[in-house]
């Protein structure tokens, strides 16, 4: 029997004939989908979840944790089979996911975890942030050198994985300094880079007003990286500051292959979106699956991306 599938992407709708009878449908929610990184999760979100038999439905709250809320009242009153979260703020969105549970919806997340209290997530997919960070951190000693030096860090605490980030980056660079009275990283501000690139610029445009001797930049992801770049490129200053950022985005390593960012500690998120539908499916069937399941990053550099044939 032909039936009507309906995907929502952005708030533009678009349908499709199936061939086949759907067993349901699951929902996907991310921080954004103007963010390659989220748009690459639901599309092997889609693709394992027709594997499965499902429809998918997946909307952009555009970092809007009210538009997010309302997209949970539009998933309860569909009836999805299951939704599948990226908090667009890990505290507030919790009476969302509370209705859900109340409606006997199982709620996931992905790449983030909600940390709001007397919620029920009966699965979590992500990367080991903390671990990324470390490697983040290790990168940063390796593109500073001896000498040390003065280290911006562009965070969004807004979310927990980046705040895992920043934790494991600095953890990594408190040991390096322990003990020593010279060659130091010192971190002389955190601002919010938003996990995007005009916050990520203005941040770092605001940071080299204040620090003209700074040295280097973190950035939770590749777009505040990217547009930490922009605003040092404009202050000719792209010699002299490094940029460790963190994701693996395509433009991120093409930008690592051009020797604007130094490297990367890269997510999969290919992997991330099979496998919370893997877990869905698991759920679904009364089996076993890995609760909290941490995929570990993996360093991106220049040596990497000259070997990439995926780049130019």
């Amino acid at each position: 029997m032909a039936v009507l599938s309906l995907a929502l992407v952005g708030g533009s709708a678009f349908a499709e004939n199936e061939t086949t009878t759907k067993k349901g449908t699951i929902a996907y929610t991310p921080l954004t989908l103007s963010n390659p990184f989220f748009k690459i999760i639901g599309d092997h979100i889609t693709a394992e979840a027709a594997k499965n038999g499902y429809d998918t439905l997946m909307l952009d709250p555009d970092m809007d944790v009210k538009k997010q809320s309302d997209q949970f009242d539009d998933f309860i009153s569909s009836g999805v089979t299951a939704i599948i979260l990226v908090p667009c703020d890990r505290l507030s969105i919790g009476p969302a996911v509370k209705a859900a549970n109340a409606e006997g919806i199982p709620v996931f997340t992905v790449d983030a975890k909600c940390a709001a209290e007397g919620v029920e997530i009966v699965g979590h997919v992500g990367t080991d942030n903390f671990q990324g960070g470390e490697l983040a951190g290790q990168a940063m000693i390796k593109a500073l050198g001896e000498s040390g030096g003065k280290v911006l860090v562009l965070d969004f605490k807004k979310a927990h994985s980046c705040v895992l980030r920043v934790a494991g980056f600095k953890k990594v660079i408190e040991a390096h300094n322990a003990g020593r009275t010279t060659g130091k990283i010192e971190i002389v501000a955190e601002l919010n880079g938003n996990g995007a690139r005009t916050e990520g610029y203005q941040s770092t445009a605001d940071a080299l007003q204040a620090h003209d001797d700074l040295d280097a930049v973190f950035a939770i992801n590749d777009p505040s990286a990217l547009g930490a770049y922009t605003a040092i490129e404009e202050a000719k200053r792209q010699d002299q500051i490094k940029i460790i950022g963190f994701d693996g985005q395509l433009d991120g390593k093409q930008a690592i292959k051009d020797g604007k960012i130094f490297a990367d500690p890269i997510q999969h998120p290919d992997k991330m979106g099979r496998q919370i539908v893997q877990n869905i499916m698991k759920y679904l069937a009364g089996e076993e699956y890995e609760k909290d399941a941490l995929i570990p990053a993996t360093l991106y550099d220049k040596a990497t991306a000259d070997n990439d044939p995926d780049l130019k």
